[in-house]
């Protein structure tokens, strides 16, 4: 019989978390070290990517820091040369940074366009370069990025965010298309809303969060645990089958068309 619980054990095994400050990357680092690999936590600011690895180190887990902006392709490429001295391979990578710049099309300009695109898509390239080479050498791994429900659902001002995101989904699907027969995968969540240091502003103003709350299926955000869960199993050997696929974390987010209304009866 399948020993299950073995599957979704991550003790000797290796991962690289990029965005591991702050948000869904702290928490899919925790999440990857509780389970027990070895993390390498890294981000835009090294004292960030730091506090992340002393606190997994002080819950008795294994951690390390560096620093690397997701949007310089030489940054990330020292990043995976970096992991790979360290830990002699690299079993899992994450890379969870991204920016939108809230604006409609005909406000763009080209300097917001090329911070968007620099970071959400060809920074997931350069990743996707950079951590699937070793993967590809080593003969497998698990690569995770990071959409979003922008990717399928859209509202004016995010129309620019939303593409690259979408982007990222068939990126995902073609490198695992690329990568598969060398044992790796390639998948990505997509989250709706979450609690997070940078959603922290929306929170406050109750107008907005609860018209988000509202777009869920359980009128609430998403803490970053949550959807740190779905990186572990994606990271796991609960997932060997699973590649080229975009899990979405979203409450619902994409399964319905608008607010509940008028199923308060129901709802006893």
């Amino acid at each position: 019989m399948t020993d299950y619980r073995k599957l979704f054990d991550l003790s000797g095994k290796t991962a690289v978390v990029l965005g591991a400050a702050s948000g869904i990357g702290k928490s899919s680092a925790e999440a990857l070290a509780a389970l027990g690999a070895r993390v390498l936590c890294a981000d835009r600011t090294q004292d960030g990517a730091e506090a992340t690895a002393a606190a997994i180190r002080q819950s008795g887990g294994s951690a390390t820091a560096a620093q690397c902006d997701a949007a310089d392709r030489a940054d990330v490429e020292a990043l995976a040369a970096k992991a790979l001295a360290e830990l002699q391979r690299v079993d899992i990578a994450v890379t969870t940074p991204g920016l939108n710049i809230r604006k409609t099309i005909l406000d763009y300009t080209e300097e917001d366009l090329d911070r968007v695109i620099n970071l959400n898509i060809k920074g997931t390239v350069w990743f996707f370069q950079a951590f699937g080479r070793i993967m590809v050498e080593q003969r497998g791994g698990s690569l995770i990025a990071c959409s979003s429900v922008r990717a399928l659902t859209i509202e004016p001002g995010l129309a620019v965010y939303g593409s690259t995101k979408a982007a990222i989904g068939l990126l995902v699907k073609g490198f695992a298309s690329e990568v598969g027969r060398s044992g790796v995968r390639v998948n990505a969540i997509a989250p709706s809303i979450a609690e997070t240091a940078l959603t922290g502003p929306f929170k406050q103003r109750r107008d907005i969060y609860d018209l988000y709350a509202g777009h869920t299926v359980f009128n609430r955000w998403s803490s970053a645990d949550e959807v740190a869960t779905a990186v572990a199993y994606l990271a796991s050997d609960a997932a060997s089958y699973v590649s080229g696929s975009t899990l979405f974390v979203d409450g619902g987010w994409t399964a319905v068309d608008g607010p509940p209304t008028g199923l308060t009866q129901l709802a006893r």
